[in-house]
């Protein structure tokens, strides 16, 4: 499966982004999602993940409550909506199949991703 993620911008602290992943080939409603990023000269981190079907996510400490994680099978395409975000939020995010659910690492499929720039 193919991954890209778009929907990165420039925002103030406080503000809302909502990212898309957009996925090729019919397998993406079998794929257990997440979403990665990296900050400048900082290691890859966790952000959240969602089972195949959508029925169930879940969040790295530092967005719970804040990020919401989602799908649209028939769309092939994961979402994620942030909100109140805060400048450290600042990073390059990816989309990427989970290696396994309830885990914290991505997969063999790792997508483009999509700079987001949160201003203070």
């Amino acid at each position: 499966v193919q991954l890209q993620a778009y929907g990165g911008g420039l925002v103030q602290a406080g503000g809302s982004l909502r990212l898309s992943c957009a996925a090729s080939g019919r397998a993406f409603s079998s794929y257990d999602m997440g979403w990665f990023r990296q900050a400048p000269g900082k290691e890859r981190e966790f952000v959240a993940a969602i089972i195949w079907s959508g029925g169930s996510s879940y969040y790295a400490d530092s967005v719970l409550g804040r990020f919401t994680i989602s799908r649209d099978n028939a769309k092939n395409t994961l979402y994620l909506q942030m909100n109140s975000l805060k400048p450290e939020d600042t990073a390059v995010y990816h989309c990427a199949v989970v290696r396994t659910y309830g885990g914290t690492s991505p997969g063999d499929y790792w997508g483009q991703g999509t700079l987001v720039t949160v201003s203070s």
